[in-house]
């Protein structure tokens, strides 16, 4: 709850202080990630999240000499084929799980603009990444919320006053993002994992930016 009131009152101040307000339209590039964990002989997965499109926007609150602000939504559609054990006899399976990725995040960006036109940038930022799992075998499914982070750097390039072609390289990463609470079986009781693995998601792409308020 605290966490909470601190980022609600830094939203409320960047709205009050900022001078310029961007509207931010991502896509790009989603690179593969391995997600494994050997918690015993009789309790592992080994599995790939694949790569992908992923999209989203986010709103940008821009504070002089201090940079900008941003509340950002991304989504990746993906599967995730896995090997693992599971089952009421603890046997060997594969399934290729459909997994939904969704990412809220909070963003601080400083820009480094060194023309009217070129407007480099880096940034970190943390929220939450929301995992909707579907095993297509049995049809159950689960979900699970976990604590997020990200960096990214590249740069903005301004075909107009109010609009600019974005560029950007990121890494996002959810802590214990694979196993734990979701159900890795295709049917009967004790299939759960209780170990976990981080992930890492890579991605190039690109997007507008939209000045919305100067």
């Amino acid at each position: 709850m605290k966490n909470i009131l601190v980022v609600a009152l830094l939203l409320i101040s960047s709205v009050a202080w900022s001078q310029e307000i961007r509207l931010n339209a991502y896509g790009g590039y989603v690179f593969k990630d391995g997600v494994d964990s050997y918690y015993s002989s009789t309790r592992y997965f080994d599995g790939t999240i694949q790569d992908g499109f992923r999209w989203g926007a986010g709103i940008e609150f821009h504070i002089p000499n201090r940079g900008a602000l941003e509340i950002q939504y991304l989504r990746h559609d993906t599967n995730a084929p896995t090997t693992y054990i599971g089952g009421t006899f603890n046997e060997l399976q594969f399934t290729d799980f459909d997994l939904d990725i969704n990412w809220i995040m909070v963003n601080g960006t400083r820009y480094f603009p060194v023309s009217d036109i070129m407007e480099p940038f880096i940034g970190a930022g943390a929220g939450m990444g929301i995992f909707s799992l579907r095993n297509p075998d049995n049809g159950r499914e689960d979900s699970a919320t976990k604590f997020a982070w990200q960096i990214r750097g590249g740069t903005n390039v301004w075909l107009a006053e109010r609009v600019a072609f974005r560029v950007e390289l990121s890494l996002l990463s959810a802590v214990q993002a694979m196993g734990g609470g979701f159900y890795f079986g295709t049917g009967g009781g004790g299939a759960g994992i209780s170990s976990y693995s981080t992930m890492y998601q890579f991605g190039i792409g690109g997007g507008l930016s939209f000045r919305l308020r100067e």
